[in-house]
């Protein structure tokens, strides 16, 4: 027998005929204004006495030429006395007459700008659901749960029962009220509280809330609800054994879910099309698939018919496990039972078959997609450019790319600028280039000044320097700064090309915005310089780098070491070199002093032995 509390069957026996006697009874709220007790004011007209301010608005909305926008002039002198409490005593008046008590509370809210308290909100819920106006209840409802910073709304409606008319709907509808706002936590807390006060929760907010708990994965107080049902009667249907199986197959108790099948026959309910498909995507998310295809089989015996999610379930299942061309099978049995296959169940054969390395295939596909009206989407796309790219195959990448826009299929942007990247780092930089271009103008996009910098880079790999000097240009005309990785590959392109001023200018562009050198530059310039024989250039450059940076390079200094080795006079050069570079903080390395011997060796004069004095 259901379990029914002390307050609840209070509320049940008593008589709510008339509700006009219980209005005394209302508590005064602490910020309402305190009533004034000096008898001579009933001496005053009622729009001057703030006693009677509760009889003065009641009289003036029951007038039948009643308008909203003169209200407030009528009462103008009372309002200051209008509390908590004198719009609790208003709204029971007017519990019977929903569209004037609604009007009076919007009155308060918008026009007088007070902040009704959670107590007058819980009784305008009450005179609305008496009224049938659920949609109205359900949004004063959710206005009432954001209000209630304490959490309490549920013992609220419950007090406000002893002063109106009341409809256990309400109850319900605070459950639904919290899952609507997406307080799932807070929903299961109010629902168990309605249930232990003896209230009824319908099945429909029941489903919700296990909907709502299964997705924060909460499975245990999915069976919490589910008991709780069975215990105070509330009888499940199809929609929550669909969702309990849900739970079930995201549950550890997954191997039960049999037992849990024939429990549910035993209640009447045959499995449906939902909870198969349901039970065949969990089999095959486990790698489960000889259970899978057990219950797809078993599905026709039982005449349920499998549809596309049923075979899109299995075909992921399949390419999951690298059973690509079994899952195609099944793709095409889906086709030859009448089945059109949307872009989810294409896409899914599309990336096992690019996975697995086999284009052609996933370029078919893709093709028979365009045959079915079916446009390929951004991941269609980016999976089979991502393919091409993986295997090397940049060209046919490219060739893709451009056969899809002949055939009017929007790439995304995202999709080549990757196949732009890819090209830069092959060391293509003029395909990219022409990608690029080709993709601004038709699409109207912008690359990205990433994309600009790889392909800066790319180009000054390719010693195409006065293209990639021309793409620095358009980026700085666009107030865009060029990187640290940029810089450096210009640099080193330019030294390697004997353009040594144009890089050391480059070097002082990298200073004034504040970015700072590294050691692939420092070599780049030096050994630029000494290719030119200026090694006083080159030297000032190796002590710039030292003073200002602390980048002490050694095989810069090396190479400046070799170089001047390899003048007619450079024995003197380099051991009046190495004073200098020691003083600066350079200490020669073995390498070093091997080109120094080397050097010193090509004197007819020279012994050896003069190293150890």
């Amino acid at each position: 027998m259901k379990r029914v509390s002390a307050i609840a069957a209070s509320l049940l026996q008593r008589d709510f005929s008339s509700s006009s006697s219980s209005l005394q009874l209302i508590p005064r709220c602490d910020n309402s204004p305190k009533p004034i007790l000096n008898p001579l004011y009933n001496l005053l007209p009622q729009t001057q006495n703030p006693n009677r301010i509760v009889d003065v608005i009641c009289s003036t909305l029951n007038q039948r030429d009643f308008v909203l926008s003169n209200f407030r002039d009528e009462v103008k002198s009372l309002i200051p006395h209008l509390g908590d409490r004198e719009i609790s005593r208003v709204l029971l008046r007017f519990q019977s007459d929903a569209p004037r008590a609604l009007a009076f509370f919007n009155w308060v809210k918008f026009d007088l700008g007070k902040r009704p308290n959670v107590n007058n909100y819980c009784l305008l819920l009450h005179v609305l659901a008496c009224s049938k106006k659920f949609p109205l209840a359900m949004q004063f409802l959710c206005e009432t749960i954001e209000l209630d910073e304490e959490d309490d709304v549920f013992s609220v409606l419950v007090s406000s029962t002893d002063e109106c008319n009341w409809d256990p709907v309400v109850f319900d509808m605070l459950v639904k009220g919290y899952l609507k706002l997406g307080l799932v936590e807070q929903g299961f807390s109010a629902f168990r509280k309605v249930i232990d006060s003896g209230f009824r929760v319908s099945v429909v907010t029941c489903n919700h809330l296990l909907n709502g708990l299964l997705k924060l994965d909460l499975m245990e107080d999915c069976w919490d609800v589910y008991r709780v049902m069975c215990r105070v009667g509330i009888h499940p249907n199809t929609h929550t054994f669909n969702i309990l199986t849900n739970v079930f197959c995201n549950d550890s108790n997954f191997n039960e879910v049999n037992d849990f099948l024939e429990k549910m026959e035993e209640e009447g309910f045959e499995p449906d099309l939902v909870t198969y498909n349901t039970l065949v995507s969990s089999y095959c998310r486990r790698r489960k698939l000889k259970e899978a295809f057990y219950l797809y089989k078993i599905m026709y015996r039982r005449r349920v018919v499998p549809d596309l999610v049923t075979y899109t379930s299995l075909i992921k299942g399949l390419c999951k496990e690298g059973r690509v061309r079994e899952a195609h099978q099944t793709f095409q049995r889906m086709i030859d039972r009448g089945i059109t296959p949307d872009g989810i169940s294409y896409n899914t054969l599309i990336y096992a078959y690019c996975k697995e390395g086999l284009m052609e295939q996933s370029k078919k596909l893709l093709h028979k997609m365009l045959g079915n009206s079916i446009v390929p989407d951004r991941f269609a796309c980016k999976v089979i450019v991502e393919g091409y790219v993986r295997e090397r195959r940049l060209l046919a990448a490219v060739n893709f790319v451009v056969e899809l826009r002949r055939l009017k299929v929007s790439i995304p942007f995202e999709v080549c600028s990757f196949l732009i990247e890819s090209l830069c780092r092959e060391g293509k930089p003029f395909a990219a280039k022409h990608l690029l271009e080709r993709t601004s103008e038709e699409e109207g996009h912008e690359a990205k000044p990433e994309t600009y910098n790889n392909l800066i880079e790319s180009l000054s790999r390719c010693d195409a320097i006065e293209e990639a000097l021309l793409l620095k240009e358009k980026l700085t005309s666009q107030n865009q700064v060029l990187d640290v990785k940029t810089y450096r590959a210009l640099i080193v392109c330019l030294c390697r090309i004997g353009r040594n001023r144009e890089a050391e200018s480059l070097m002082t562009e990298m200073l004034d915005c504040e970015m700072k050198p590294d050691s692939c530059i420092c070599e780049a310039l030096v050994n630029g310089y000494c290719k030119e024989l200026d090694f006083a250039k080159a030297e000032s450059l190796l002590g710039f780098f030292a003073m200002e940076f602390g980048i002490f390079d050694t095989e810069s200094y090396n190479l400046l070491v070799k170089s001047i080795c390899e003048t007619a006079s450079g024995y003197k050069k380099v051991l009046e070199l190495q004073e200098r570079m020691q003083r600066v903080g350079f200490v020669p390395n073995s390498l070093s002093c091997m080109y120094m011997i080397q050097c010193l060796n090509q004197r007819d004069d020279f012994d050896v032995r003069n190293l150890n004095r």
